[in-house]
């Protein structure tokens, strides 16, 4: 970083600080395929200990943080450390800081501002080994995040996309400033190939229990927070009273 904060808070667990760290960011109403993509990413990450990182958004941030599970993940915040924000990833943000870490450069009750937002995407980059754009839009916010990556001289990776999807991500590859992933299992063994499986393995009781396509009246009873969660970032889609694991 071209200049460091001067302090840091925290909440939660700082020696996820001492692991291998993967930065990820992107849209905040990416497409069911990247969806997919970026949540498998992430639990194949965390299935070998390496902690994911992201700024706690709506849409690739959320998808990072769940797929990593929030023992696993490190969210950066553009507020105060106790300012939940958005309001909608409360209860990840609240499951981050009591299994995983929350950090934010800024004070006590500090809420989000705009310019909050490129402070909290710095260190979100700073953080990573790499960094991973899962999908973008040309003059997006997550190409602030892709200027600092390029300035700090951190390899970028994103997902392959269709012509026409995913524009800045394209011309990322095009202008051979970023590498595509094209196999997920292949892409993580190639940065980590001494790693093996280990405990921080990311097993979803919530979306194995989907699996079975229960009733919504159990599931909402069963999950109270985790259905409205999931059906809003499209993990699941209720279809005559069932839940249904998206494709």
């Amino acid at each position: 970083m071209k200049k460091y904060p001067e302090e840091l808070f925290y909440d939660g667990n700082l020696e996820l600080l001492n692991s291998n760290k993967i930065s990820i960011v992107g849209s905040r109403r990416p497409s069911q395929y990247s969806k997919t993509q970026i949540h498998s990413l992430a639990s194949k990450l965390s299935s070998i200990g390496v902690c994911v990182v992201s700024g706690g958004a709506m849409g690739i941030d959320a998808l990072a943080h769940n797929g990593a599970g929030v023992q696993n993940t490190i969210s950066v915040l553009p507020c105060g450390i106790d300012v939940r924000y958005p309001q909608i990833n409360k209860n990840l943000l609240n499951d981050i800081a009591k299994n995983g870490l929350l950090l934010s450069q800024f004070g006590m009750g500090e809420k989000a501002r705009k310019y909050s937002f490129v402070l909290r995407n710095e260190i979100v980059v700073a953080l990573g080994d790499v960094l991973i754009v899962g999908e973008a839009d040309e003059g997006s916010g997550t190409m602030r995040s892709v200027e600092f990556a390029l300035d700090m001289k951190k390899d970028i990776y994103v997902l392959s996309h269709r012509i026409g999807e995913s524009k800045a991500t394209n011309k990322l590859v095009q202008d051979a400033k970023a590498k595509i992933i094209t196999d997920i299992d292949e892409f993580v063994y190639s940065l980590y190939p001494n790693a093996q499986s280990s405990v921080h393995s990311n097993t979803d009781e919530f979306l194995e229990y989907c699996t079975t396509n229960p009733n919504y009246e159990d599931a909402v009873a069963k999950f109270p927070t985790r259905i409205f969660e999931a059906e809003l970032s499209g993990e699941i889609i209720i279809k005559d009273g069932k839940v249904i694991v998206s494709a």
